[in-house]
C-alpha cells in the first residue's frame, strides 16, 4: 500500500463510518471496530443488553455496502437447516433443489446466538471460516463480502448455551454498543417519530469494492518488531497464572490482519504499536479464558489484559 492509497482508504473509511452513524448515533468507536471487522473479512460478536441498536447497526452496514441483510433469532428449537438451508426434492422435474437459508446475506445478524443448541451453533463454524456451507455433500458459496454479527445478552443466562472456544475464536472482535450519552439520548428522543433510522442510510460502496478494500488493507506493512510484540502478548496470555486458555495462532493471525486494516483506516500504510494496544481488548477479550479459581477470586479478563499489556514493553525501534 502506498501513502496515497492509505490516504484514500482512510477518507473512504471515514465516509462509511459517518454514513452508518446516521442510524447508530454517538457510537463512532464501535462503528469503526465493526467496519474494521468487515474490511478484514471477519465477524463481530456484540455482548450487549437488549435495545442498544444491534439490529440497527447490522442494517445500516448492509445498506452502506449495497448488500443484503438477514436476521436469525436463535432459539433452543432452531435447527441447523434453519440457518444454512435445506435440499428439497422437486417432484415436477424429478430433481433435488437447494433452498438457501438466511445465512446467505452480506450481513447476517445472529441474535442471541447462545440461546441455540450447540448443534445449531456449530452450523456456523464452516461458513464463518471458509465462506461456504455444505449441505448433503454439496458446497454453496455465500459470496465475497460476508459478515456475521452475533449478539449475546450478558444479563440473562437462563436457558443459554455457552459458545465453545472453537466458535469464539472465529469472531475477529468482541465489543459492545452500550447506552448513548446524555446529549445523544436527547437527539434520539427528539427523533422518536423515526422508527426505522437505518432506512435513511443510503449506499456508498458496492460489496465488490469492500472486497477490494480488504485486499488493499492486506498490503499494509508490519515491521518484524511489531510481529514480535504480538507474539510476546500471545505468550504472556498463555503463561499468566489466571488464564486457562490464551491466544491461539489463529488469534495472532487475526490480530495482525485487524491491525493492518486499523492502520489503513488511520491513513497509514504501516502498523505502529499503538494499533496493537488499541485493538487488544476487542481482539483478546473473547479468546482469553480465565481459570475457575481466578474467576472465583474476582479476576476479570479486562483486568488481566490491562496488566499484561502494561507489563510488555512495546518496540521503540524497527527490527534490523
Amino acid at each position: 500500500m502506498t501513502p496515497e492509497q492509505a490516504h484514500w482508504f482512510a477518507d473512504t473509511f471515514g465516509k462509511l463510518v459517518n454514513n452508518i452513524e446516521v442510524a447508530v448515533v454517538g457510537k463512532t468507536h464501535t462503528i469503526r471496530l465493526a467496519m474494521t471487522t468487515m474490511l478484514t473479512e471477519g465477524h463481530l460478536l456484540l455482548e450487549d443488553v437488549p435495545g442498544t441498536g444491534k439490529t440497527m447497526l447490522a442494517k445500516a452496514m448492509a445498506n452502506t455496502v449495497q448488500g443484503t441483510q438477514s436476521r436469525i433469532q436463535f432459539t433452543p428449537d432452531l435447527l441447523p437447516s434453519d440457518v444454512t438451508g435445506v435440499t428439497i426434492y422437486d417432484q415436477r422435474n424429478g430433481q433435488f433443489e437447494f433452498h438457501k437459508g438466511p445465512i446467505f446475506a452480506t450481513v447476517v445478524l445472529a441474535d442471541e446466538i447462545n440461546r441455540a443448541s450447540p448443534k445449531t451453533q456449530s452450523a456456523l463454524l464452516e461458513v464463518m471460516e471458509e465462506g461456504r456451507v455444505t449441505v448433503d455433500g454439496v458446497g454453496h458459496e455465500v459470496g465475497d463480502t460476508f459478515m456475521v454479527i452475533a449478539t449475546q445478552n450478558p444479563i440473562e443466562q437462563a436457558g443459554t448455551y455457552r459458545l465453545p472456544e472453537a466458535q469464539l475464536d472465529r469472531f475477529l472482535m468482541k465489543t459492545s454498543l452500550g447506552y448513548p450519552d446524555h446529549e445523544n439520548t436527547i437527539a434520539l428522543l427528539a427523533d422518536s417519530a423515526n422508527k426505522h433510522r437505518s432506512d435513511g442510510v443510503g449506499p456508498l460502496i458496492t460489496a465488490k469494492a469492500v472486497a477490494d478494500m480488504a485486499q488493499l488493507a492486506s498490503g499494509v506493512h508490519v515491521d518484524p518488531s511489531v510481529l514480535s510484540y504480538i507474539s510476546r502478548i500471545a505468550e504472556a496470555t498463555r503463561q499468566a497464572p489466571e488464564v486457562k486458555l490464551g491466544l491461539s495462532v489463529r488469534g495472532c493471525l487475526a490480530y495482525v490482519r485487524a491491525a493492518k486494516t486499523w492502520a489503513a483506516a488511520s491513513g497509514r500504510n504501516y502498523v505502529v504499536p499503538d494499533d496493537i494496544k488499541e485493538l487488544a481488548e476487542p481482539i483478546l477479550s473473547h479468546r482469553v479464558l480465565l481459570s475457575p479459581e481466578a474467576e472465583f477470586a474476582g479476576a476479570s479478563v479486562q483486568g488481566v489484559l490491562s496488566r499484561l499489556i502494561a507489563d510488555i514493553q512495546p518496540p521503540t525501534d524497527r527490527a534490523a
